[in-house]
């Protein structure tokens, strides 16, 4: 990574979507590996969880489910065809199985998005060659998603979080790119917990100490926590 990547938030977004916040957890010099048995334990407690607090057929009606599908709307994405993550994974959650396992720190984004039902999910820093954003598409930027090898433009205005003009997720929390994706050899992650109301800022922040108490106790290395809202839209991944 770069020495100096900067990391910042559209206020387009910020004043589209009054009271939003980006929980930003950093860490550095992790240990990925499979999962432990108590990571898969914790993992399979919140799938738990959440079938005691909702059903699949209630989801959608869900209040933080909700909110991700009117911001859906807002950038012209059918909710019912691109779900966000959030709602993504709490529905392969609510069928009943298992959700795989993948590896520590992915599974440690799975566990704290399906314990506060928001989009929490990581994406490689070591890999970064220039600044990151959350902005409007301009609609030329490219995207290869995780699992595919095609190349695929986002539609203009569409939110996307990007590095230069390489899409690292599509439509906000929808899908993300092969390029930043968490691999076992990932040394350096950034996690991303967004709140939208009616998540109160205080549990984006919970959400996060969350995260970066489990990367800490699975995988070590440093990490740090940052909010970024409209009071404070960037910061540096140092």
């Amino acid at each position: 990574m770069v020495a100096a990547v900067r990391y910042a938030i559209s206020g387009e977004i910020f004043r589209r979507h009054p009271g939003y916040v980006r929980g930003v957890v950093l860490a550095h010099e992790v240990g990925n590996r499979r999962s432990p048995g108590e990571l898969t334990m914790l993992l399979r407690a919140a799938e738990e969880e959440l079938r005691r607090q909702v059903t699949a057929e209630r989801i959608a009606e869900h209040p933080r489910i909700r909110t991700w599908r009117e911001a859906y709307r807002a950038f012209g994405a059918k909710p019912s065809e691109f779900r966000s993550s959030v709602e993504a994974l709490a529905r392969r959650a609510l069928r009943g199985e298992p959700l795989p396992s993948i590896n520590a720190l992915v599974d440690i984004g799975s566990i704290v998005s399906l314990r506060h039902l928001v989009p929490a999910g990581g994406h490689a820093i070591d890999v970064l060659k220039g600044d990151i954003a959350l902005r409007a598409a301009r609609g030329d930027e490219s995207f290869v998603a995780l699992g595919s090898d095609a190349t695929e433009h986002p539609l203009p205005g569409e939110i996307v979080f990007a590095e230069g003009d390489t899409v690292l997720a599509r439509r906000w929390t929808w899908r993300q790119a092969w390029h930043t994706s968490t691999q076992l050899a990932t040394r350096a992650i950034e996690y991303n917990v967004d709140g939208l109301p009616p998540v109160p800022v205080a549990e984006v922040e919970e959400a996060c100490r969350e995260v970066a108490e489990l990367v800490g106790r699975f995988c070590g290395g440093r990490t740090r926590c940052e909010l970024l809202s409209a009071d404070n839209p960037a910061m540096l991944l140092d």
